[in-house]
């Protein structure tokens, strides 16, 4: 048998497609497949070790799904306050879906044992099987990246929006949900520690699994043809059991591992099958993941919520959009952003009426800087009267001062190299409120002072 599994370049190749796979989930905009989440949310359920949701509900965005467990769960506003019409809205839904709501019908939350539980285990039991070095490698190479776009740059944004659009009797079923496809960080990371051929760790002598050990697999259909993770014969026995109690129709298995999860099954801290286990617990949190949004889980009523059906981005992945809502869902709940920043809505009206002194007046300084931004710093400059600090060879300083926000500080340099009209471009570079001179200026944007700053020929 081969000292290691397999390649540095087939197991970079694997976790490329692993990591591609979930950020495309991530970032999806299609409908939500309401049958496959469904059937996800029972077997996570199952895999708790809890009864399925006597109901599951549907709403189009993350807001009305938290208005849904705000009234499911007895969370209202004090006595004698007028009633929120969007409450009013959500209730008829909920009483057409056949779930009205009783105060505390939903029950408990159970998030900790469906989501928080599952997940703190699998981490050990991926940590005991990779060590601390081969975790953080696996979660740099196939689970930082998705993280990083889905979680900081879309999901937390929503999160604080979310907060700011919620009655404040409301906002404490946030600590209930379950990120569905905003999940799909932490979610690729198992993936790809279960898949074939990702740690080169030496791999023992594996014993043959016995053929009644592998029976035909049922299991859970997902969206795009693809299956939720990958399994061998070893997932496939531990799958097969943890579905045992409830037979589901034929479909793909949600994991089907190769070498790596017979490695991982017969040098886990516990039993082959206890250990892989561990992971197959997650299986239906990457079904609603993989088919649907945001959702929260509770006793009685399991609350989903469908995808957005529009996500603008920046180039750096943040969400961003000049004149239409970054993150969009059916029912018309939006977020407006500006390269990471929510923005509100009406701001995205005025943004192209804007004058110097509309911006000037901006008591807010985030929002001035994202009005700068759209209005042109060089523009703005030139209108509010900016002073000039110095000129030297390699540009002009300029500063304006405001009373409630440090000065902006920049500099105008021109292109060294003609454009093919003869033209020749002028960039402003914005530089710290204590710079003095251009020189020191530029220098600073290369990583250098002033002294260290010789160029041999400028371009």
């Amino acid at each position: 048998m081969s000292s290691t599994l397999t390649t540095a370049e087939s197991r970079a190749a694997a976790l490329g497609a692993v990591s591609a796979k979930w950020l495309a989930a991530g970032l999806s905009t299609q409908p939500a497949d309401r049958p496959a989440a469904e059937e996800a949310v029972r077997l996570a359920y199952r895999s708790a070790g809890l009864p399925a949701p006597r109901h599951i509900v549907w709403f189009a965005s993350p807001l009305a799904g938290a208005r849904a467990a705000a009234l499911l769960t007895g969370r209202r506003g004090l006595p004698g306050t007028p009633a929120d019409p969007a409450d009013n809205a959500v209730e008829a839904e909920l009483r057409a879906q056949g779930c009205p709501p009783v105060h505390g019908s939903a029950g408990t939350s159970v998030r900790a044992a469906i989501r928080t539980n599952p997940w703190a285990a699998a981490r050990a039991e991926a940590h005991d099987l990779l060590g601390p070095d081969g975790w953080a490698g696996l979660w740099s190479a196939c689970g930082a990246d998705v993280w990083r776009l889905i979680n900081d740059r879309i999901a937390t944004p929503l999160r604080t929006h979310l907060r700011g659009e919620l009655p404040v009797h409301a906002r404490a079923v946030l600590l209930d949900a379950v990120g569905g496809q905003h999940d799909a960080g932490w979610l690729a990371a198992f993936d790809a520690s279960a898949a074939p051929a990702v740690p080169a760790v030496p791999a023992p002598a594996v014993p043959a699994v016995p053929a009644r050990a592998v029976p035909a697999v049922p299991a859970q259909a997902s969206t795009a043809g693809e299956p939720v993770f990958s399994a061998g014969p070893v997932g496939a026995a531990a799958w097969a059991a943890a579905r045992a109690a409830t037979p589901e129709p034929p479909g793909e298995p949600v994991f089907s591992a190769g070498p790596v999860g017979a490695v991982w099954a017969t040098t886990g801290t516990g039993t082959g099958e206890a250990a892989l286990h561990t992971v197959q617990r997650l299986a239906g949190l990457a079904g609603v993941a993989r088919s649907a949004g945001w959702w929260w889980p509770y006793a009685n009523v399991a609350i989903l919520t469908d995808r957005p059906d529009a996500v603008h981005r920046d180039n750096v992945g943040r969400l961003h959009a000049a004149d239409a809502p970054a993150l969009h869902y059916t029912d018309g709940y939006a977020l407006h952003a500006w390269r990471g920043m929510p923005i509100p809505s009406e701001l995205v009206d005025r943004l192209g009426r804007l004058t110097y002194r509309q911006i000037a007046g901006e008591r807010n300084a985030e929002l001035r800087r994202v009005m700068l931004e759209h209005f042109g710093y060089e523009r703005y400059l030139r209108e509010a009267g900016a002073h000039r600090v110095s000129q030297d060879e390699t540009g002009t300083l300029w500063r304006l001062n405001f009373s409630d926000d440090e000065p902006l500080v920049m500099v105008e340099v021109v292109n060294s190299t003609p454009e093919p009209d003869g033209t020749s471009r002028v960039y402003w570079l914005r530089v710290p409120p204590t710079t003095r001179t251009a020189r020191e200026g530029v220098a600073w944007t290369f990583g250098l002072t002033e002294a260290e700053y010789r160029p041999l020929i400028q371009t």
